[in-house]
């Protein structure tokens, strides 16, 4: 598959989540949409990391010593950025979550249009 495709399904799946988020109600819904949209950017990190890459730098052996190790670090820029995506999103989940599952327990719906008032 060529560079394209990978950004242009980037693209179509951040959309997709950008829909979800700013149509849909429900809670749960909009967090897995914000999923979504993170996933779409580790598929564009990761094929721009891989298409990016010089090609000199991707068919070097890779012993790792103190002059390859820059050239590794360039190499795997973008599946770094995308662990570190994956951490940050696990994270937002847990917290969402959280926060859906106190909401309904004191309102009994997780409804966005239900809660627009801040006091319990």
């Amino acid at each position: 598959m060529s560079l394209e495709k990978f950004l242009i399904l980037s693209a179509v799946l951040f959309c997709i989540g950008i829909y979800g988020t700013l149509t849909r109600r429900n809670t749960i819904v909009i967090l897995m949409s914000l999923e979504l949209m993170f996933n779409a950017v580790n598929i564009a990190a990761v094929a721009m990391s891989r298409f990016v890459t010089p090609a000199s730098l991707r068919d070097m052996a890779l012993p790792v010593t103190d002059s390859s190790f820059s050239s590794l670090q360039m190499i795997l820029t973008g599946q770094i950025f995308a662990l570190f995506v994956i951490a940050v999103s696990a994270a937002e989940v847990a917290l969402g979550l959280a926060i859906v599952i106190a909401i309904y327990r004191s309102r009994d719906t997780i409804d966005l249009t239900q809660l627009n008032l801040m006091r319990w």
